[in-house]
């Protein structure tokens, strides 16, 4: 057979979608040859037939480092910014929730109190951060905050099938939490104890928490507005564009826990904690929106004088 040695890669455009007729027309055949019964040895021919096709054409490859490579250099920075007003929604999702529980928290201090608990508030009345526990145990804390963040991601994205309210509630929820912890702190005098901790790690944790976020806006897109495709289709190729999406915030997650857990409590100074920071979030704005992006074709000169 042709396609015994390489697999499929050893067919031409026109042949694989003579390959892909041929195997649908094929099921279709050994359907309604089943129904003979005095068709039992053909039945069995066709069904050996379908088997072999089936594992030619979705056998699995193993997964070589030059694809990975390619998928975090050059298909992703392109998926992100295709789903740019996705995420773009999921940050301003964030940013809204956060920013209105900041400004209840300025003028109702009970809400603190109810949301943070008591041994919380009253660590930050003492004008004490609660990350000491972090210090103590870092390689634990990092795992479990790798941990933690991931759930948080993939929640954020997998609820997207509840046509988006489940994605936006997780969103809100993070929201309410930043901004309600920012003001209790703002109020105890420790704004700069809180951010210096949350910057190193944060400028790459909150981007992929909006990230996952985008992803599951964009299945729920899929959901909604399938546009001219069938739902079915729209969502399928919605659910796939959000998967990479979502793959791409895990390397981002594992380097932010690890940050979290060893660096961002430490006794680092606080200017060392935002150049930190800082330095990332240029890494990382570079990686999304300046990497693999097309060349524009330089203009050809007019040789005619």
């Amino acid at each position: 057979m042709q396609v015994s040695g390489r697999g499929v890669r050893a067919l031409r455009h026109s042949e694989l979608q003579e390959l892909g007729l041929l195997y649908r027309q094929t099921a279709s055949d050994l359907a309604a040859v089943r129904e003979d019964a005095s068709s039992k040895q053909l039945a069995v021919y066709l069904n050996q037939l379908l088997g072999r096709s089936h594992n030619l054409i979705y056998h699995g490859h193993k997964t070589k480092a030059s694809g990975i490579v390619r998928f975090y250099g050059e298909t992703y920075p392109r998926v992100f910014r295709e789903t740019l007003p996705q995420t773009l929604m999921a940050l301003a999702i964030f940013a809204v929730t956060g920013l209105a529980s900041w400004m209840v928290t300025m003028h109702d201090a009970g809400l603190a109190h109810r949301l943070l608990g008591p041994s919380m508030m009253e660590t930050i009345e003492r004008r004490e951060m609660w990350t000491h526990s972090v210090v103590t145990i870092k390689p634990l804390a990092s795992s479990g905050i790798m941990t933690n963040n991931l759930s948080v991601a993939f929640s954020t994205f997998a609820l997207g099938i509840t046509a988006g309210i489940g994605t936006i509630w997780m969103l809100a929820v993070n929201g309410v939490l930043i901004g309600v912890i920012g003001a209790a702190t703002w109020k105890a005098g420790m704004a700069l104890q809180l951010w210096s901790f949350v910057a190193p790690h944060g400028v790459l944790e909150l981007p992929a928490i909006f990230i996952s976020g985008g992803a599951g806006l964009e299945i729920a897109r899929g959901l909604l507005f399938p546009g001219f495709l069938p739902r079915r289709q729209s969502l399928a190729q919605a659910g796939g564009r959000g998967a990479r999406l979502l793959l791409g915030t895990i390397p981002m997650l594992v380097v932010a826990g690890v940050i979290e857990g060893f660096f961002s409590p430490s006794a680092a100074p606080v200017a060392m904690k935002f150049i930190l920071a800082g330095a990332l979030f240029a890494a990382l704005l570079a990686y999304l929106f300046v990497a693999n992006r097309p060349q524009p074709k330089p203009a050809t000169a007019n040789s005619s004088l």
